[in-house]
């Protein structure tokens, strides 16, 4: 019945394929449901429990309980017995227990009556205004003589003759065999279940198809609205809260539709966008003359951009205003991170600034370092700082103070993690440092690179260093230990991202990896004829995507678990003749990318891409 219980258009025709089911999943018990349902909109429930001799009795109910019918599967030859129970409740084969309101039922013992014969399971379902489907013909007088033989025939005889029987018989014989006989053993078994059981087998089933199994009848339209049972596949996925979780809207008459289903749908939308949606004309913020664009931060709908002109912008990701510019410092800006209205910045003039992205207004200004601030990282209130002077210092944002300052590295130090707890840095020394903050100690020197440390990523378990030696290497931040050593790139590593045991890495040699920490293996190389043509100078992924960027000019969009590629978002005119895209930054429906050129043969702004869906 699809005409009234299937699944509207638009998205959900999307998911599954834009092609709605042409059959429903069981051809009999849900077309017969849902009439009743329509009528008394009960809910069915299916039961099972022993026979008297060992077989299982299956029995069921149609809507409002209104006929019953037990069925028990012999062992000899799987014939079939009619089962009736011992009536315990007026009219009906089961009794209701205390304190379910009615709602749930235990049988009473079953008593077996005679043999039931095929015949009166027909007549017992279809009823007595049941239709042949053999023309009217005066049966052969030999017919009812035929038929005494065979009833006197035992089991096993019985078996036999209908075995020689069917050899003898024509296809359309048979295929007429098939359209009387199988109807009758089909169960709309889901329907028959008790709802809490019905949605724990639903669950087992992909997005997809549970919206091919809400277009088979009304009832399993009703199951595969389920608000937790969508919530669990937006967990699978990795979606949070859903917009208007409480305001939940009806469908249609009877149906409730599920917030959480909506954010699903909604973000499948989102991913189709990404993968194969028209890209729109990005918006383009023009800044920052012709100077490089050095780092790049995007939060929520604001962009901030800090430049070797001595300056940082703040920009609407909406309306791609300039909304500040933050001027002070006097020297390049290198480093920056922001978390909500406050923007840190560090500069080749040996200081960090605190901003107010709100106002502009330079909140505090923080010297302490005696060459450039090249690196930094935020938690909470807290910013590690790392510099060419070799040290790290540790700051209260809000107060301006420096709290620590860690000495050790004999050479600049390149990047730094933290975490609230510890401090990871890497140098041009060619090591890593684990510091207490609190007392300032290294707590240990991981020893192993042959070259530069560039990039670093920390999740409070394990270190992931990427160096100009071609190595990646993955340490145990307790003990120390190299847990694992990442062969397989050709020159500098210079950006990684790290989620739980996935690490993509981003490379000099133009290629992008994607490596799992705990075994140490290379899963995919992001290569082939679509690859970069020059050094990956930035690189992001979600659950679904990776998108890298790169000197060729390009951002390009790869499937992360497959390792194809999937599509440019981004090619400069100009590149390969000079046109650079420097750094992307990501949300889950925007992309950010600072692009510009050392030569003047494009000029430096931000674009921005929108893949986000219409929420009327």
């Amino acid at each position: 019945r699809a005409g009234s219980g299937g699944a509207g258009p638009g998205l959900e025709a999307d998911v599954s394929g834009g092609r709605r089911a042409q059959e429903p999943l069981s051809s009999t018990g849900c077309g017969e449901q849902e009439e009743d349902e329509e009528e008394e909109d009960e809910e069915g429930s299916c039961y099972s429990e022993e026979g008297e001799d060992g077989g299982n009795v299956y029995f069921y109910y149609t809507i409002g309980e209104r006929w019953i019918d037990y069925l028990q599967r012999t062992e000899d030859g799987g014939l079939l017995r009619h089962v009736r129970p011992k009536v315990t409740a007026p009219g009906m084969g089961f009794t209701p227990e205390a304190g379910t309101g009615g709602r749930s039922w235990t049988l009473g013992p079953c008593t077996p009556s005679p043999t039931t014969t095929f015949g009166d399971l027909r007549n017992a379902k279809a009823g007595p205004a049941r239709r042949r489907r053999i023309p009217s013909v005066a049966p052969p007088p030999e017919l009812q003589d035929w038929l005494r033989t065979f009833q006197r025939w035992s089991g096993p005889e019985k078996l036999l003759a209908l075995d020689e029987l069917i050899d003898r018989c024509e296809p359309s014989q048979i295929k007429y065999m098939m359209q009387v006989i199988e109807p009758q053993f089909q169960r709309d078994f889901i329907s028959l279940l008790p709802k809490e059981l019905a949605l724990y087998v639903l669950s087992f089933l992909e997005p997809r198809d549970l919206l091919r199994a809400a277009q088979t009848c009304r009832y399993w339209r009703v199951l595969a609205e389920d608000n937790l049972l969508w919530r669990e596949k937006c967990r699978e996925e990795g979606i949070e809260e859903p917009l208007n979780l409480r305001k939940r809207r009806l469908l249609s008459p009877g149906f409730m539709y599920s917030p959480w289903k909506f954010a699903f749908m909604r973000q499948h939308k989102i991913d189709m966008n990404w993968r194969s949606g028209e890209l729109r004309a990005p918006k383009v913020l023009k800044g920052h003359d012709d100077h490089v664009i050095t780092c790049l931060q995007f939060c929520g709908n604001r962009i901030v951009s800090g430049s070797d002109d001595n300056t940082l912008k703040v920009w609407s990701a909406v309306t791609g205003e300039c909304v500040q510019t933050l001027v002070g410092h006097t020297g390049g800006v290198w480093s920056s991170q922001m978390r909500d209205s406050v923007v840190i910045s560090g500069s080749t003039d040996r200081t960090l600034k605190v901003w107010n992205a709100d106002t502009g207004e330079c909140v505090h200004t923080l010297y302490g370092h005696t060459s450039t601030v090249r690196c930094m990282h935020l938690h909470g209130n807290r910013v590690v700082s790392g510099s060419r002077d070799a040290t790290l210092r540790l700051w209260d944002i809000e107060t301006g103070q420096c709290l620590h300052v860690l000495m050790g590295h004999v050479a600049a130090v390149r990047c730094v993690q933290y975490d609230g707890h510890k401090v990871v840095s890497g140098a041009y020394d060619y090591t890593v440092k684990v510091w207490d903050p609190e007392s300032e100690s290294c707590t240990h020197t991981l020893q192993g690179h042959t070259n530069r440390v560039y990039s670093l990523q920390f999740d409070g378990t394990h270190i992931v260093s990427g160096s100009l030696d071609t190595s990646i290497r993955v340490w145990d931040v307790e003990s120390g230990n190299c847990l694992h050593t990442l062969m397989g790139h050709q020159s500098l590593t210079s950006g990684m991202e790290l989620r739980d045991n996935i690490l993509v890495s981003g490379n000099a040699d133009s290629t992008v990896k994607i490596w799992d920490i705990k075994t140490g293996q290379c899963l995919q190389t992001l290569q082939g004829p679509s690859k970069h043509q020059s050094a990956v100078t930035c690189l992001q992924f979600s659950s679904k995507f990776v998108v890298t960027s790169s000197d060729d000019g390009t951002v390009k969009l790869w499937d992360l678990k497959t390792g194809e590629f999937v599509r440019n978002l981004v090619a400069l005119e100009s590149g390969g003749s000079g046109g650079v895209v420097w750094r992307i930054r990501a949300s889950n429906t925007k992309l950010v990318c600072a692009v510009g050129s050392r030569n003047g043969t494009e000029e430096t702004k931000l674009l921005v891409l929108d893949f986000d869906v219409d929420l009327k």
